[in-house]
This record gives C-alpha cells, structure tokens and sequence, in this order.
C-alpha cells in the first residue's frame, strides 16, 4: 500500500477540555448493563473500573483526527486501553478531560495510533490516566516507523503458563447485552446495534462491544482477587483481539506475577472456546491493609 502522510505536527498536541457530570444514576446504569453484581457499582456509590472511558469518551477522537490521514480513519479499531487509576469516580463530581496522540507506529497489516487522556476533578486533581490504543488497518504509516511514544507495556508473559492459574472465571454475555450497553456508555456504533450493518462488514452479526467484554473481566478479577474492592484496583489493560457475539460464554483466566512495593500484578486473558477475545491482559491490585 502506498506510502501515507500522517501529520506528525498533531502529536503532542491537547484537545479542548470536556466536561462530564458524574451521576449516581449513570455509574449504576453502566454497572446493570456490564451485569457487575458489586453492590457499590449498582448503587452507585462509585464508579466501577471500566465506566472511567464514559466521562473521558468524547474526548479521544479529536486528536485522532488530526495526525491520522482521513482516507483511513473510517478503518480504525479500538486495538488497546490502558487504565490508570489514581481515586475512584464519585457521583456528584464534574470532571475535567483532555486528550492527545502521543504516537504512532507502522505494522505490516496496519498502523497503531496511541492517544494519551487525562481525566481530573474540577480541582485539578489526576483521576486517572488512560492509553488508548487505536489500530488502522491495512495503512502503511510512513514505511513502518515509529514516531513518538506507545504507551507503557502489558504483554502477556508466555512463562506463566508454566504455572496453575489463581482463578478462571466464567461469564455469560446477555442476547441483549448490546442494547443495555450502547446508551449506558455512550457508544452507538451501529456494528453492536444491526445485524445487516454487522454483516455488511464481513462479521456474523451484531458483536460485543470489547470495553464491555473488559468490564465483564474487570469485575471478574475484583470479586476474585481484591474482595470486590475497586479502591484497590491500580491498573488495567488489554488489547482487543476477537469479537465477542451476544449469547456467548466468556473465560478469563488469571495469573499471578508478581508483588512489589504491596502492589501485586496478574495477566489475564479470556477466551471464548479456543479464541483468545481479550489478550495481554494485565490487572495492578494493591494489597489490602
């Protein structure tokens, strides 16, 4: 594929803030429609970990479109998200987010873009962080270089595998689960929402929405490994490699790597049958006093 321009002078370049009123009512509409059984989530008491890309959502585009070339944009796919998290997302707060392309770098099937967000209270304090990784296929950016920077790593260690897992866990993805999920998160894309679109786009119907396949893990790995305590959870991460369709059942598995400064971190994948569908999954959980 030819050579495309992407425009560098965009990288590292802030998009307006965006503000978003924190409810009680949407933090528990997100969790009702993730099937999170946390009472805290469904309550609304604080928002649960994957319900941090709704305040934040609005905000990634922008600076997507001014460093990838439009000839391609309509190609991209959510490939990766990092979470970051500094306090939990309380109701009643307004929140503060901006965002940027940070990077970018050219693969042989396509290119991943990382844009970097920032979500803080009204007081300026840091939220939480987020890296979220787009893939465009089949454009070949600038003959495979790399430009700027990618985010922080959270490849899967082959090595664990050598290891018995601390937990799998097995979840069922609702016949309606999209339709709960798309107004609760904002999202409308129509692949989650029509079967003819989903079919004109070479799938077998209408799929999952992946943020909503990692919340599902999320609160997967807090009722196994943190008592159901978001407080705790650090960091969450995963890269996106298969659709999920309704109706289906989920597997993740989990594996414990190691402990440092009472911060311990596990990776995680889940399956559906033998498809790997969330792949280098990394969780961060502090340990608890």
């Amino acid at each position: 594929m030819a050579e495309l321009e992407f425009n560098d002078e965009g990288l590292n370049v802030w998009s307006d803030d965006d503000s978003f009123a924190v409810t009680r009512e949407r933090i528990a509409e997100y969790a009702a429609a993730t099937n999170d059984p946390i009472p805290a989530h469904l309550a609304g008491d604080h928002g649960s970990p994957v319900f941090a890309i709704v305040p934040v959502f609005d905000s990634m585009i922008d600076p997507a479109v001014e460093v990838v070339p439009l000839e391609i944009f309509g190609r991209g796919l959510h490939g990766e998200q990092d979470f970051h998290f500094h306090r939990l997302l309380e109701p009643g707060e307004t929140l503060v987010s901006h965002a940027k392309m940070v990077g970018y770098e050219g693969l042989s099937n396509g290119t991943r873009a990382v844009v970097y967000v920032e979500c803080r209270g009204e007081d300026g304090e840091l939220v939480n962080h987020q890296y979220v990784t787009m893939f465009f296929r089949g454009a070949d950016a600038s003959n495979g270089r790399t430009v700027g920077e990618l985010g922080p790593g959270h490849k899967f260690d082959e090595q664990l595998r050598a290891q018995a897992p601390v937990a799998k866990i097995v979840q069922h993805v609702d016949d309606d689960q999209t339709f709960r999920y798309a107004p609760a998160s904002g999202d409308p894309v129509p692949l989650h929402l029509d079967d003819e679109v989903a079919k004109d786009a070479g799938l077998p119907g209408i799929i999952a929405h992946g943020l909503c396949t990692m919340a599902f893990a999320s609160w997967g790995l807090l009722t196994e490994l943190a008592d159901g305590d978001t407080s705790r959870l650090q960091r969450l991460a995963v890269r996106f490699s298969k659709p999920v369709l309704p109706g289906q059942d989920i597997e993740t598995t989990i594996w414990r790597l190691g402990t440092d400064n009472g911060v311990t971190s596990y990776q995680f994948e889940t399956r559906v049958g033998d498809d790997v569908v969330l792949k280098d999954g990394r969780a961060e959980i502090a340990d608890s006093e």
